[in-house]
């Protein structure tokens, strides 16, 4: 009974999820429509996935013994840094510098509203 009835399951799935009209959902191919349903179902599952952990890391730090550190969601991963990029940058920046001298530094903390440092001044 259900197959009688495929394309209006088809659409509502389409207007409930993602607020399609009936124009945009005609609009679409059948390929459109498959990679669109899989995508959604991808989603559906990494969240799912997502929440479990997130569930799973709130219990194992509620219940761990006092002064054990607490398990992180989300661990950072750190590449090791190029050596040579890291190089041609520094000399890149030595070149403006010599030509321009360091107000590059003062718009970059102008651009995002700080005050500069000043000499002396104690950080902490």
């Amino acid at each position: 009974m259900a197959k009688d009835y495929q394309k209006e399951i088809d659409f509502a799935f389409f207007v409930v999820n993602f607020g399609f009209s009936r124009g945009e959902y005609e609009a679409l191919t059948y390929t459109e429509r498959a990679f669109i349903m899989k995508s959604y179902e991808d989603k559906l599952v990494g969240d799912s996935t997502m929440l479990q952990k997130a569930v799973e890391v709130a219990v194992g730090n509620v219940m761990r013994k006092k002064g054990k550190r607490p398990v992180q969601l989300w661990q950072k991963q750190q590449q090791p840094a190029n050596r040579e990029i890291v190089r041609r940058n520094m000399q890149i920046i030595e070149e403006i510098e010599v030509r321009d001298g360091k107000s590059w530094v003062h718009k970059i903390y102008q651009a995002n509203g700080l005050k500069p440092p000043q000499r002396g001044e104690k950080h902490g």
